[in-house]
């Protein structure tokens, strides 16, 4: 009887474990870094990600900025990746700093990230590479007139459901419009998520950022805030749409934004040359 009773335990014990890592819950986990990963697949990934920002400026106003975030990987070596992941504002809609204007339309500078990761891991993946910034931006108002450089750092673990990690960054300006400020910025983007059965999980995922060259109370935006999201799969690829809010509890004295509301849609094509240890 009691082998009996063992027997059903063990046989039971792979249905519990495929059931607590779905493949809903997996491509969300993978959506929850900026290297689209999980222990089991990399992805593909092209996020559309678009902040409104309430209470932006000296006057208070809203802004809108649409985002474009794809994340490529690239097999290095049969120990490691090469991952891209590049930030293109395609779209924003921003408040004049002049009280006679209202809103200047266009694109950002491009932000591309090289990392250097491991092909394989069991639940801890690190990047580490150079982060550039370009000033694409089509007005004055949208970007720095600088090119920017820095180191870039991405740490996670995945125990079970959750999602635990840090992305930081320091860049400074190495060239471009002598005219413009130079530039000295930090960011630290934390991320908390917990994974619930088929696709459902809740995260927190801001960034907190310095501005070095500002004076003394126009440095830090620190927000805090949560939200939520839902995986779904198509083969063994997936989409991924998610809402957060944000509010600043630090921000620069004249500039905000107060708070923020975050919508993303993520479409993540699996590339299952990963395999587990």
């Amino acid at each position: 009887m009691n082998c009996k009773w063992i027997s059903t335990v063990l046989l039971l014990l792979p249905l519990s474990s495929a059931f607590a890592l779905d493949l809903d819950s997996e491509i969300a986990r993978a959506t929850q870094t900026p290297l689209a990963r999980n222990p089991e697949t990399k992805y593909y990934s092209f996020p559309f990600v678009n902040d409104l920002n309430f209470g932006y400026g000296p006057y208070k106003r809203t802004q809108n900025v649409l985002y474009l975030k794809p994340i490529i990987s690239f097999q290095l070596t049969s120990s490691y990746d090469l991952i891209l992941r590049v930030i293109a504002p395609l779209f924003n809609h921003q408040p004049s700093t002049v009280a006679s204007q209202n809103y200047i339309n266009g694109w950002g500078d491009l932000n591309p990230t090289t990392f250097v990761s491991p092909f394989r891991y069991r639940t801890t993946l690190w990047g580490l590479g150079p982060t550039l910034y370009i000033p694409t931006a089509s007005n004055k108002a949208l970007g720095t007139g600088k090119w920017s450089l820095g180191p870039e750092f991405a740490l996670f673990s995945m125990p079970d459901r959750w999602v635990l990690g840090i992305l930081t960054s320091n860049v400074w300006s190495i060239a471009g419009d002598p005219s413009r400020s130079a530039v000295n910025q930090f960011s630290l983007q934390y991320f908390i998520s917990y994974n619930f059965p088929k696709g459902w999980y809740i995260t927190s995922q801001p960034t907190i950022t310095a501005n070095w060259k500002a004076s003394a109370n126009q440095v830090w935006t620190v927000p805090f805030g949560i939200g939520g999201g839902k995986a779904f799969h198509f083969n063994e690829d997936g989409m991924t749409v998610s809402v957060e809010g944000f509010y600043n509890v630090v921000r620069p004295a004249q500039q905000g934004p107060d708070w923020t509301i975050q919508a993303k849609l993520e479409f993540n094509i699996a590339d299952r040359k990963v395999i587990p240890l």
